[in-house]
């Protein structure tokens, strides 16, 4: 007697049941089809799909059960200025660092060369923290890769970034993963949600490889037709990534804006991100950044008024959605923003938090 209970069964009486809807076709299967395949996937060894891909952020990876999954939607919402692009590229960065996937940035405003400076700056860091000594800070990167144009001009040499001794440690370490990250700008006009499945689709290819999707920002993809109001087109947007990270099988992350409401308000929240309800229902996971200083509670500081500048360091991670686990989560992480990063070693929010700001200024 084995202990397979599929070991025996037979789907050969299962009924043909298919209609052609034009454009694909409608095909049910059976609880024992969909099990059989299984089986023979895990049989077979193809589990990919089944370990999670870390985003490098402790304790959001314990939170959300390892990382993400294929076809799941992580949303990142916060203000202008609170870290959603530096939080969404240090996570790609991770990914393809950690070599558990590659990924495609597609970024609707930056260049590409302004996201290999951020790169720059944030690996310089990332290796030496909690020590920041040898980090190179955004600003600086510019200047270092114009101080290296210069001196191969002086000296009638080809220029070569690899020659800066400032540059040349963070530039070694993005050139082992550089290949597995792709950045690409994305634009009004081309940069929808078909013509990214389609890329997704190429990418993939019949050997199903890996990778994630990051999407900077979600309500610049554009839509065509236009709709005629701004709910109509992040409900169209959203359900097409979702519907990308489903169909083909890879985690998706997009930056969501926030709605006016949500720039006055005294903290953010998931209802505040800008266009449509279904962000809510379609997503997976939602974070939502704060700049810790507006939202912790002020008898944190009534004995020592000095902690409230600490607080501006920091940002507050909520987990205020988790389709597959807790939600409500309140996690923080320091402020490197000069590096164009995050601590990423992060903790719990052990102060309380409330809805009102720190100091009415």
């Amino acid at each position: 007697m084995t202990d397979d209970p599929l070991a025996n069964t037979t789907i050969t009486d299962a009924p043909e049941w298919t209609v052609d809807a034009g454009e694909g076709t409608l095909a049910p299967r059976s609880a024992l089809e969909v099990l059989t395949s299984l089986n023979e996937r895990i049989a077979s060894g193809k589990i990919d799909e089944f370990q999670p891909i870390a985003t490098g952020f402790v304790p959001l990876d314990k939170t959300i059960g390892g990382g993400m999954r294929p076809g799941e939607l992580l949303l990142i919402g916060g203000a202008q200025g609170s870290g959603k692009t530096t939080m969404a590229l240090q996570m790609a960065r991770n990914m393809a660092a950690g070599g558990q996937s590659s990924v495609l940035y597609v970024c609707f405003e930056h260049e590409e060369e302004y996201l290999i400076q951020r790169l720059i700056a944030m690996e310089s860091a990332l290796t030496h923290l909690p020590q920041k000594s040898g980090a190179v800070k955004i600003q600086d990167v510019k200047k270092e890769v114009l101080g290296s144009y210069t001196a191969s001009a002086e000296s009638g040499q080809k220029a070569k970034l690899g020659a800066n001794p400032r540059l040349r440690p963070p530039l070694e370490r993005i050139a082992r993963y550089g290949s597995a990250l792709h950045l690409m700008r994305g634009t009004a006009t081309s940069s929808t949600v078909d013509n990214m499945r389609h890329l997704v689709a190429d990418y993939r290819g019949p050997e199903h490889r890996r990778l994630v999707l990051v999407v900077d920002y979600l309500q610049k993809v554009p839509v065509f037709p236009e709709p005629s109001d701004e709910a109509e087109k992040v409900t169209r947007i959203v359900s097409g990534l979702k519907d990308i990270a489903l169909s083909m099988e890879i985690p998706v992350i997009a930056i969501v804006a926030a709605d006016r409401e949500g720039l006055k308000a005294k903290r953010l929240r998931n209802h505040h991100l800008r266009g449509s309800s279904a962000i809510n229902y379609e997503s997976d996971i939602i974070l939502i950044l704060n700049d810790k200083y507006n939202i912790v509670a002020k008898v944190n500081i009534e004995f020592n008024p000095y902690q409230a500048q600490r607080y501006r360091d920091w940002a507050v991670v909520t987990v205020e959605k988790n389709r597959g686990g807790q939600d409500n989560v309140d996690l923080e992480y320091e402020k490197l923003f000069e590096y164009s990063c995050f601590d990423p070693t992060g903790r719990v929010t052990a102060e309380k938090l409330i809805e009102e700001r720190l100091f009415n200024e």
